[in-house]
């Protein structure tokens, strides 16, 4: 297969030239202004190529996307009941079905692709409810603003994971969500090479909150960690426009090809959520991509070992192309009941769509379903 405008691995000489940027990297924090705590705490508005990002918001940081969601879950106290959407991330559906309980919180689930469910599932002990879009791995879209209303109608707190459109492609605080949490790990950093996680509110008294339970509990980013990430960020707009060009060619592809059954992407207009996907995402439909292919287990591993771009890894979001198994890898902690419940099928496969040249990776992807 020849490459046409593949993205170059990192040589090894070059990971000496990266540490030694180390101490260059601390110098240009403090250039940046930003002070380091304990708890690793800043509040910073950043330069033009990252305004989408933290500009006019309070941020907390966590040492990894877990971390993140569960420093927000600190503001809930026992006896508390919080509502998670049904359409989650594994890892947030771990801790609420499986950490939260022992702690003394309650916790059930309502179906956030209808906004009036969250008053039909809230209690009068109801504190805190959390959902995202596009949705993991099933790419749905639900309506920010409406159900920021209704949790405010309750007098809720929001909390919104933003990882898969990023800041870039949408901001939850101005649609009325208290607590916005990311994977700086995935697109922020965007090359794959840190473990980071952050909460954003523009509500101090909330940062403090989260500040102080951070700095107790030591989830703390490296100031490596920390520069990485601002390194990133600065071509996080530049990157979302690649990874959005190149998902919405892939997506169409796999729509044509007859050894795929369906395909989940919010750019196609075949998508059930593709009205709203174009209000309330700015620029694109973001760089992910779930198709479900025909036949069973055989093929999917077929396919997921045949590709010669894609790496078969279960993170996101950076600039080289990745394939996911949701029912082993994200959702791996759901039984196969609650996973066909939200549509994760066992022949489910989610594609983080790189920035490599779209024609080798849609050329990668034919010669692998050809292995199915």
């Amino acid at each position: 297969m020849q490459l046409r405008k593949g993205c170059r691995r990192l040589a090894p000489a070059a990971l000496a030239v990266a540490v030694g940027l180390f101490a260059r990297g601390l110098a240009a924090l403090l250039a940046l202004g930003l002070a380091f705590t304990a708890g690793l705490t800043f509040a910073a508005r950043l330069g033009v190529g990252a305004r989408a990002v933290m500009a006019g918001a309070v941020t907390a940081r966590g040492v990894s996307a877990r971390a993140a969601i569960v420093a927000a879950f600190s503001l809930l106290k026992q006896g508390d009941h919080l509502l998670i959407a049904t359409d989650i991330y594994g890892g947030t559906f771990r801790v609420g079905e499986k950490i939260l309980p022992n702690q003394g919180v309650d916790v059930s689930f309502f179906d956030a692709s209808c906004p009036d469910s969250l008053l039909e599932a809230a209690r009068p002990n109801t504190k805190m409810v959390i959902f995202e879009s596009p949705t993991n791995p099933n790419l749905r879209v639900m309506d920010i603003a409406a159900i920021a209303e209704r949790a405010k109608r309750l007098g809720l707190l929001t909390i919104f994971d933003n990882t898969f459109a990023s800041p870039a492609l949408q901001n939850p605080l101005a649609l009325g969500i208290d607590i916005v949490v990311h994977s700086t790990t995935k697109y922020i950093s965007g090359h794959s090479d840190i473990i980071g996680g952050a909460v954003v509110t523009n509500d101090d008294a909330i940062a403090y909150a989260i500040f102080e339970w951070n700095k107790a509990v030591g989830s703390v980013p490296s100031p490596f960690d920390c520069w990485l990430t601002l390194r990133g960020v600065k071509t996080l707009g530049v990157r979302m426009r690649q990874h959005c060009a190149n998902a919405q060619k892939v997506a169409e592809f796999l729509a044509n090809h007859p050894k795929v059954d369906h395909v989940y992407f919010p750019g196609l207009p075949t998508h059930p959520d593709h009205a709203l996907a174009k209000k309330q995402l700015r620029g694109g439909f973001g760089g992910m991509v779930s198709f479900e292919i025909k036949g069973g287990y055989a093929e999917v591993k077929a396919f997921c070992e045949g590709t010669k771009i894609f790496i078969l890894a279960e993170s996101l979001g950076g600039i080289e192309s990745l394939i996911a198994y949701p029912a082993k890898m994200s959702h791996a902690t759901m039984t196969e009941e609650q996973r066909l419940e939200v549509g994760i099928l066992p022949t489910s496969i989610r594609l983080s769509v790189g920035i490599e040249d779209a024609d080798d990776l849609i050329e990668d992807l034919e010669q692998a379903l050809e292995k199915a």
